[in-house]
């Protein structure tokens, strides 16, 4: 089993690449991988509880690891009781921490 961490910077209102990243970490998921969706920059508009965020509930329910960056969520206005089912605020360190075990990263 590999270890992955997607991280997702893009807003997917904006970006429809953004879900195509999604389906990216389910697929991933779905044979038999380790993974990490991390949210950062305007990617974490959708941990907000949204017309998007059942995406985000759904990668969550079905094994991925679905992180929100803390200072992003705070330079937005979104505070941890906002965020959406499955979905945890954490600090940017949790990438290095990834990185430094080996785990393959994609940043889009």
């Amino acid at each position: 089993m590999a270890s992955y961490m997607l991280i997702s910077s893009r807003d997917p209102y904006a970006h429809r690449d953004a879900e195509s990243f999604y389906d990216l970490a389910a697929s991933l998921h779905a044979n038999d991988n380790d993974v990490t969706l991390f949210l950062v920059q305007n990617g974490v508009l959708p941990a907000r509880e949204s017309s998007l965020s059942h995406r985000l509930t759904a990668l969550a329910e079905a094994g991925v690891n679905v992180r929100a960056d803390s200072f992003s969520l705070r330079e937005r206005g979104i505070g941890p009781e906002r965020l959406a089912a499955g979905v945890s605020a954490a600090e940017l360190s949790e990438v290095i921490d990834h990185l430094e075990t080996g785990a393959k990263t994609l940043w889009n």
